[in-house]
This record gives structure tokens, C-alpha cells and sequence, in this order.
């Protein structure tokens, strides 16, 4: 089959009613991304929406449950788990966007290690990890967002190690500068994502911080270090954004500079998001989108920068490697099933607590653990996702999901 044939195979393959579903969920809950997305070719802009469609119902299935026993964010995290592998199995839940995740995975063979690794950062986030270097920080990005920018190297037909190694580091970009953007919000919410290595070198206590969350010079300092290392990251992906198909390159040029303009806007603020929240204009992205289509037309004039076969970071070596070196498996990684069982296991001793079920909760959980391993295998044996650390190629500047942690 050519290549025209596959890509129109994929287009059809998800159901006009889902997609139209889909196409409104991001519509209303993702500016940026929708906006990018308009430069990207049908055949990859619908999978990329219903991809999409389906990150976010996952994060916000976790990020609008309360942290109680009777619904509690471990139990959202494995009610998913649930739902994907329905979908893998090709009997996805009756839902739209469910549906049309069953349909792309499906058509485009997609690693199932990728989705995977973005139920395991979100298990991170309900169990309350920490993340006490850079290296973890990206370790959490690499979950939640570079994954999912190799997703989308799949949609684009794209699954060499280079090019998928630069969505990554694209990814990481992205996640950096949400997370920069975020710190308030996050930090009302309970939630931190700076380096604390970091912020014990500035002299910054984190638990006082959370109690209480106000700028500083010195959290002005963590901040710009961090969307210092996010522009190199940017640098970093920009060779592999102008070695993508000629048709996708717009979308995701427009994707990397409307995220590098909210990391602008951050410094225009003086490094504040704990008051204010940087924000962009749609005149601003309307410039970034004419800029990324001249860029993505001199791509074609200029030499492959050598930076285009640098070894991918380790905290994404396994996405890579996932996708490139991609044979179907079956069963999940030992780690994804660790996060899982955890959260399962403390689920069961809380509600075991309450009910008056004494230590009844931890010998469930073992039994768990024993029927999910049984059920799932170890995914060892399979060639392995090595987990060196850490997962948006595309994630919208005003979801949920790109505020994921993550």
C-alpha cells in the first residue's frame, strides 16, 4: 500500500462522530495546540487530535477527583490503566474518545510503551513522588510529555532514533516551560516541580514555600535556570523538526515557538508566576505561524545540522528506543506495574483502614500484585524497556494536560 493509501486508511479509521468529538475537545480546551495544529496535513492532524483528546481525558481524570477514599486519585490512575488496556485489546470503552484511541493504535502500530509511560507519570503525581534534581524532573517530563511527542513522530510515520530523539527533547522543552509558568498554581495546589536540589542551593525552603508561596529573587533565579534549560532543549529539537515530513514541519515549528513565546513571556514578567500568568496574544501566535512556515521552506535549503544525530538524553532513551526498535509485546514494563501495584496497594489499606479492615488492605494488595502479574506478564523478557529515567511534542499552553507533572 502507498503511503497515500495508509494515511487515508488512518484518517478513516477513526468514526466521524468520535473525531468531530474529538476536534471539539481541543477546540475548547487547548488554544495553542489548536492553533498549531491547523499547519499540520489532515492525515496527521486527526490522529493527532484524538490523540490528544485522549491525553486529556486522562489527565483530567486525575486532576478533577478528589484525594479521598471513596474517589481517590490512585483509583482514577487505575481505572485508566483499565481503559488502555481495553483499548489495546481492541475493546475500548464506549466513549468517543476511548474509541477513537482503539482506532489509531490500531492503524499506526503504536509502541505500547508510550501510553504507558504517561500512566506511569501520572501514578508518580498521585502517589506524591518528589523530585529532588533536574534528572527527576526530567525523568517526570519524559512521562508526561516527550512520550507523547513521540506519539506523534508515529502519527507522522516517523520512528528513526534521531528524529525520535529530538521530539523528545522537544517535549522536555515544552514540559520545562509549563512547569516554569505553573509554579503558583502548582504550588497552591500542593504540588512542586522545581528541582529541590535547586532550590536548597538558593536557599529556598520547600515545605515553607508550599505553605506559603510568594517571588523572591532567588525563586526568580530557580525559574530563569530553568527556561535556560529549556531554550537548549528548544536548540536541541530544532534540527529534527526541519528533518520531518516537508507537510508536518509547519505544525510543529508553530508548536515550538508558541511554547517558547509562554517562556518569553515568563521573563518579560520578570520571572513572577506566583501572581501573574504569562499569557500570549493571538496576534503573537498568528506571527509564530507565518514564521514557522518560512522556516519550514528554507529547512529545505539549508544542511542537516549535526546536533539532528545527538544521543537522546537518558531520561528518554527508553521512549526511543521503545519506538524505533518497536515489536509488539505483551504485558506491561516491571515499573509501570510497580506504580501501578502501589497505588492499588495503598488504595486497598486505606479503604481497608476505614472500614475498620484492619491489615486486610496489604494482603489484597499482594494478591493484587500476584493476579496483575499473572495477567500482564513482566514485560522483561520482551526486549525490555530500560528505565535510565523518564515522557509534549504538542501539548496546548491552556489544558490540563500540558500542566501535567505532567
Amino acid at each position: 500500500m502507498s503511503g497515500a493509501g495508509l494515511f487515508g486508511a488512518a484518517a478513516g479509521a477513526i468514526a466521524p462522530a468520535d473525531m468531530a468529538h474529538c476536534r471539539e475537545a481541543i477546540r475548547t480546551g487547548s488554544l495553542s495546540f489548536h492553533a498549531a495544529s491547523r499547519l499540520l496535513p489532515a492525515h496527521v492532524r486527526d490522529p493527532a487530535l484524538a490523540l490528544y483528546a485522549f491525553c486529556r481525558l486522562a489527565d483530567d481524570a486525575v486532576d478533577e477527583v478528589a484525594d479521598t477514599v471513596g474517589a481517590s486519585k490512585a483509583q482514577a490512575v487505575l481505572r485508566l490503566g483499565e481503559r488502555l488496556e481495553q483499548a489495546y485489546a481492541g475493546r475500548p470503552r464506549n466513549a468517543p474518545a476511548d474509541r477513537a484511541f482503539a482506532a489509531l493504535v490500531a492503524e499506526y502500530d503504536m509502541p505500547r510503551a508510550l501510553p504507558e509511560a504517561l500512566l506511569e507519570g501520572l501514578a508518580w503525581d498521585a502517589e506524591g513522588r518528589r523530585h529532588d534534581t533536574l534528572s527527576d524532573v526530567l525523568a517526570y517530563s519524559a512521562r508526561v510529555a516527550a512520550a507523547v511527542g513521540a506519539m506523534m513522530c508515529v502519527l507522522m510515520r516517523v520512528r528513526d532514533a534521531d528524529r525520535l530523539a529530538r521530539a523528545c527533547d522537544l517535549g522536555l522543552a515544552m514540559q520545562l516551560t509549563n512547569i516554569a509558568r505553573d509554579v503558583g498554581e502548582d504550588a497552591r495546589a500542593g504540588r512542586l516541580y522545581l528541582p529541590r536540589d535547586w532550590l536548597d542551593e538558593a536557599g529556598i525552603d520547600a515545605a515553607a514555600f508550599l505553605a506559603s508561596p510568594r517571588l523572591t529573587p532567588a525563586l526568580a533565579g530557580v525559574v530563569r535556570r530553568l527556561l535556560d534549560q529549556a531554550d537548549h532543549l528548544y536548540w536541541r529539537a530544532e534540527p529534527g523538526i526541519a528533518a520531518l515530513p516537508l507537510s508536518c514541519r509547519p505544525g510543529i515549528f508553530a508548536a515550538r515557538h508558541v511554547y517558547a513565546g509562554i517562556g518569553q513571556a515568563v521573563r518579560r514578567n520578570g520571572y513572577d508566576s506566583i501572581t501573574r500568568r504569562a499569557q500570549t496574544s493571538k496576534r503573537q501566535k498568528l506571527g509564530w505561524l507565518a514564521q514557522s512556515v518560512m522556516r519550514s521552506a528554507l529547512a529545505q535549503l539549508m544542511p542537516r545540522a549535526a546536533t539532528l544525530h545527538a544521543r537522546p538524553l537518558p531520561e528518554v532513551g527508553f521512549l526511543v528506543e521503545a519506538t524505533a526498535r518497536h515489536t509488539p509485546r505483551r504485558g506491561r514494563p516491571d515499573t509501570v506495574i510497580a506504580a501501578l501495584e502501589a497505588l492499588r496497594r495503598n488504595d486497598l489499606r486505606t479503604r481497608a483502614q476505614a472500614f475498620g479492615g484492619g491489615d486486610g488492605g496489604a494482603e489484597a494488595g499482594t494478591a493484587l500484585r500476584a493476579g496483575l502479574r499473572a495477567g500482564h506478564g513482566t514485560g522483561v523478557a520482551d526486549g525490555g524497556q530500560g528505565r535510565a529515567g523518564g515522557l509534549v511534542m504538542l501539548h496546548g499552553s491552556d489544558d490540563a494536560l500540558e500542566r501535567r507533572r505532567a
